[in-house]
């Protein structure tokens, strides 16, 4: 019994092991479709989070690959293209934005690797000018708490870089009313808002403060996915089982796409929680 008991426990061990290697490396797609009358002309968006550093085959190709056949109008970033750590490279980051910007619009709302870059230069030293100055190069500006118009399609895109505060591990911090407007301005009830906001656990503060799509990452999906029930088991703050995982999530009228982003760092796997490319298809409402 012992024999037959130890031959499951290996064969689970691999099998474990062979997920997540499989996982970790691979991306499915997501789509999601929006509709209102404040939408003045059909588009298409893809939505990446949460890369950090990754790169799907050579130079990103499968990755590239995936969103051109999406045929996108424009590319939405919610955050974590980068990993803040002294040793990792900006490359693999920059390389992946020039071709994006070189072939879309790019608007990219920052995360909170993008902030510990600049709010704590004592640690990181010149990383966070070296890449500003090579997004600004490129001709991509992070929308750090300011927003775009795209009145072709009736749209507005604002990206939300809340204090670091917010990120904090074991408890999640209470957000006053007051805080969105104050930071951001207040949404226009004329156009409909996009709110690129990198941490989903203040979803209803985002619906509360006019966002009609908030589009969020930070969470990874919960690392690892339970089978059959689908619940991400562990989020960055340490909570277990969080509440906003990964998918569609709803608040009101209000709608938050969760994508479980694309790459990972501190615990560099993904098991039943493959990468994930978001296609958001924007249609008016006759």
């Amino acid at each position: 019994m012992t024999d037959i008991l130890l031959t499951i426990i290996i064969i689970a061990a691999l099998a474990l092991l062979w997920i997540a290697l499989y996982d970790t490396n691979r991306f499915v797609l997501r789509s999601h479709v929006v509709t209102d009358p404040r939408i003045r002309r059909k588009c298409r968006a893809v939505l990446l989070t949460d890369l950090h550093n990754k790169c799907y085959g050579k130079e990103n190709e499968r990755l590239l690959a995936a969103i051109r056949n999406q045929n996108p109008d424009f590319v939405l970033i919610a955050g974590d293209v980068l990993t803040a750590n002294k040793k990792a490279p900006l490359k693999p980051a920059l390389e992946l934005l020039e071709r994006l910007a070189g072939e879309y619009p790019v608007y990219y709302g920052n995360g909170n690797h993008e902030q510990r870059l600049r709010d704590y230069p004592r640690y990181f030293g010149k990383m966070a000018r070296q890449y500003r100055n090579a997004l600004k190069r490129i001709g991509i500006e992070p929308l750090s708490n300011r927003h775009a118009a795209l009145p072709e399609f009736g749209l507005v895109i604002y990206g939300a870089e809340i204090d670091m505060e917010y990120y904090k591990r074991f408890r999640t911090r209470k957000m006053p009313p007051e805080y969105l407007p104050r930071i951001l301005g207040q949404a226009s009830p004329d156009a409909y808002t996009v709110l690129l906001a990198h941490n989903p656990d203040y979803f209803p503060q985002y619906a509360a403060w006019g966002a009609d799509l908030t589009l969020s990452g930070h969470v990874h999906g919960g690392v690892a996915r339970v089978p059959l029930w689908g619940k991400g088991v562990l989020a960055p703050s340490w909570h277990v089982f969080p509440k906003y995982d990964g998918g569609v999530f709803m608040e009101k009228n209000a709608v938050m796409v969760l994508s479980r982003g694309l790459g990972s760092h501190t615990i560099p796997v993904r098991i039943f929680n493959p990468g994930e490319l978001w296609v958001i298809d924007f249609v008016p409402e006759n």
